[in-house]
């Protein structure tokens, strides 16, 4: 990876009437790097990102990308940059391959480049017995990838993705993300936000977003490493699922969560685990086992939200819960 940030954010801040959907966010993006974006519904990402493509101004604060000052380099910064949006932004009555020509012409592609582009993007894709589908007529995870190949026909050094397999089967969202690794593989920095855990787990660094303002940032495995040890517990016992509700109420208890037949208890202090068994032996469970394990990437994202988020968490559904961005 180079040693010049390919994006750089400085108290970058955007305000809606009295509304602050990003506050004063600063960070730094290596070239090369897969930067993951996570947070709730709300959280700031899709106006961040449409900040640092130029689309949007800030309220305040400063951001380049590619060494252009997003705000008043806009115009320049598109024709080097790619940009996938939340929302479909394809045509849906023209083919494939017209859309693909289209998109490459407005990129300033030509002639043989073109060409050349155009049948790269039908490879990468798989895609080439349906460059004469029209594009509305194809599935929704087809619809994903040619979005993700007309964004990087003039192969952009940066391209920015916004919940890029939101309704993609895993097997496509496994082939989308090989290619996300060869793009980072062959220098390409891709910003991504994601509300897929695993998919948060193949990124260089992850940012979590909660509220407007940016909480941590820092590569998976340092989120997880956080925990003291101890503190993350593996329940073995009958009824899981009643076991839960006694352990919700224990002092001490910051996070339970039921873990395939298992629990998964977050506790304040490591020496807390006597006290956890003996609540349960209390309530009537004969056979219970703790053994402490690692904690999971959710588990260092629900902890971080309820011990530094502005406002109040709320209810996270385990695993890939639904956190894609839907305002401003």
């Amino acid at each position: 990876m180079s040693a010049t940030p390919a994006v750089v954010a400085s108290e970058l801040t955007r305000r809606f009437g009295s509304f602050v959907a990003v506050d004063r966010v600063s960070f730094q993006v290596a070239a090369g790097e897969i930067f993951g974006f996570l947070g709730s519904n709300g959280a700031g990402k899709t106006t961040t990102i449409r900040m640092l493509c130029g689309l949007l101004a800030p309220s305040r604060g400063f951001a380049s990308v590619l060494g252009l000052d997003v705000a008043r380099d806009a115009r320049a910064l598109r024709h080097r940059i790619g940009y996938m949006s939340q929302r479909f932004s394809l045509y849906s009555d023209l083919t494939v391959a017209e859309n693909l020509a289209f998109w490459g012409a407005a990129y300033g592609l030509s002639g043989a480049r073109l060409e050349q582009r155009i049948a790269w993007a039908l490879a990468a894709a798989e895609l080439e017995d349906r460059h004469r589908t029209l594009v509305g007529a194809l599935p929704a995870g087809f619809h994903q990838r040619l979005a993700l190949v007309a964004a990087l026909l003039h192969e952009p050094s940066v391209v920015f993705l916004d919940e890029p397999t939101s309704g993609v089967d895993p097997d496509m969202r496994r082939r989308f993300w090989d290619l996300i690794d060869t793009l980072a593989a062959a220098g390409t920095t891709v910003f991504v936000t994601t509300h897929y855990l695993d998919e948060a787990e193949r990124c260089h660094r992850v940012a979590l977003m909660h509220a407007g303002r940016l909480l941590a940032l820092d590569t998976v495995a340092a989120l997880k490493g956080k925990f003291a040890a101890g503190t993350v517990l593996e329940i073995h016992c009958e009824q899981p699922a009643r076991a839960l509700g006694v352990l919700e109420r224990v002092e001490g208890v910051m996070d339970a969560a039921l873990f395939g037949e298992t629990l998964h208890l977050v506790l304040d202090h490591p020496g807390r685990g006597e006290q956890v068994l003996a609540h349960l032996q209390g309530a009537g469970f004969t056979s219970v086992r703790a053994t402490p394990t690692a904690a999971t990437l959710e588990e260092a994202v629900i902890h971080t939200i309820k011990s530094l988020g502005p406002r109040e968490a709320g209810a996270l559904a385990p695993g890939a819960a639904p956190w894609g961005e839907v305002g401003p």
